[in-house]
C-alpha cells in the first residue's frame, strides 16, 4: 500500500472522530467512589482523616450496610461511615480518627454497588492537610484565622423512636453572631433597548441569612423530608417533618449554615 493512500485513510479517519462526546448520565447501575477529601490535626496531637463518596448514578440511592460491601481498615467494617448514598457527590461526610503515632500508614474505605467495588486511601502526606474551617467553608476560601465570623451554634432537639409512615417532627434551635451579613436581593438594571446583558432570573441563587438543611446519612430505606432545600431560621428555629417507609435505624444530618460557615449535628431515630 503506498504512503499516499495510508494517508488519505489517516486523514479520514480522523475527519470521522466526534469533535465532542457526548455526555451520558447513568440513572443506576454505577458505581459509588468513596473520596479522601484530607486530614485534620487536632488539638491531642491525633489525626481525623475526612471522606465523601462520589455516587455516579443520577437516581438511584443505595443502602449498603457496614461488612464486605461497605468497609473501612483499619477500625471497620463499621466505622461510623455512611450506609445511605445519594446520587452525585456528597463531600466531607465521615471523619476517622487516627491515633497520633498514624505516621505513614494508609486507611482504606471500599463500597461495592452495583457488582464494582472502589476504593479510597487516606494518609497523612502533607499536601492533603486541611482545616475545620475547610470544610465548615465547604471548601471555599479559608480567609484565615482573622477572619470574625464564626459557624452557627446549634441545638438539635432529642432523637424520636418514630412509627412507619407517620411524620416526625425536627427542630433545629440555631443562634449566630450575625456575620456575614445577609446580602440584599439585586434588582436587575433596567436597559434602554437593543443588545444588553442576560439577566438569570432563573432563581434568586444561594440562600440568604440563615438556614438549615437535612441529610440522610443512614438506614435501609429512604428518607422523605417534608422540605428539601435548605430551611430558613425563623425565631431561632428551622423546623420540617420527615417520614420513613421502613423500620430500621436512620442517622439523619442537620447542617446549620450563616451563608459562608456551616455546623453540622446527626442524630439518630429508631423506626417501628
Amino acid at each position: 500500500m503506498s504512503t499516499h493512500i495510508l494517508w488519505l485513510a489517516f486523514t479520514l479517519a480522523v475527519w470521522q472522530l466526534p469533535t465532542e462526546i457526548a455526555p451520558v448520565r447513568f440513572n443506576s447501575g454505577q458505581s459509588v467512589v468513596p473520596y479522601f477529601e484530607g486530614w485534620i490535626k487536632n488539638p491531642d496531637g491525633t489525626f481525623d482523616l475526612v471522606f465523601g463518596y462520589f455516587n455516579r448514578n443520577w437516581k438511584q440511592e443505595l443502602y449498603i450496610p457496614p461488612g464486605p460491601n461497605n468497609n473501612i481498615e483499619p477500625n471497620g467494617p463499621d466505622a461510623g461511615q455512611p450506609t445511605y448514598f445519594l446520587p452525585r457527590r456528597q463531600r466531607w461526610m465521615f471523619r476517622l480518627r487516627v491515633p497520633a503515632d498514624f505516621g505513614k500508614k494508609e486507611a482504606t474505605w471500599t463500597i461495592t454497588a452495583n457488582g464494582r467495588s472502589e476504593m479510597a486511601f487516606g494518609n497523612l502526606l502533607a499536601a492533603q492537610e486541611i482545616t475545620d474551617r475547610v470544610v465548615m467553608s465547604n471548601g471555599n476560601f479559608n480567609p484565615g484565622t482573622d477572619d470574625p465570623n464564626e459557624p452557627p451554634s446549634m441545638t438539635v432537639a432529642p432523637a424520636q423512636t418514630a412509627t412507619v409512615g407517620v411524620p416526625v417532627t425536627l427542630t433545629v434551635s440555631v443562634t449566630d453572631d450575625g456575620l456575614p451579613k445577609p446580602r440584599p436581593v439585586r434588582t436587575p438594571r433596567p436597559t434602554a433597548g437593543g443588545f444588553g446583558a442576560q439577566s438569570n432570573s432563573a432563581g434568586s441563587g444561594a440562600p440568604r441569612g440563615l438556614n438549615v438543611r437535612w441529610l440522610q446519612i443512614g438506614g435501609p430505606g429512604k428518607v422523605a423530608f417534608e422540605q428539601v432545600g435548605p430551611i430558613s431560621v425563623t425565631s431561632g428555629k428551622a423546623v420540617t417533618t420527615a417520614r420513613f417507609a421502613v423500620p430500621g435505624t436512620y442517622r439523619l444530618r442537620a447542617t446549620a449554615s450563616d451563608g459562608a460557615l456551616s455546623k453540622t449535628t446527626d442524630i439518630v431515630v429508631t423506626v417501628k
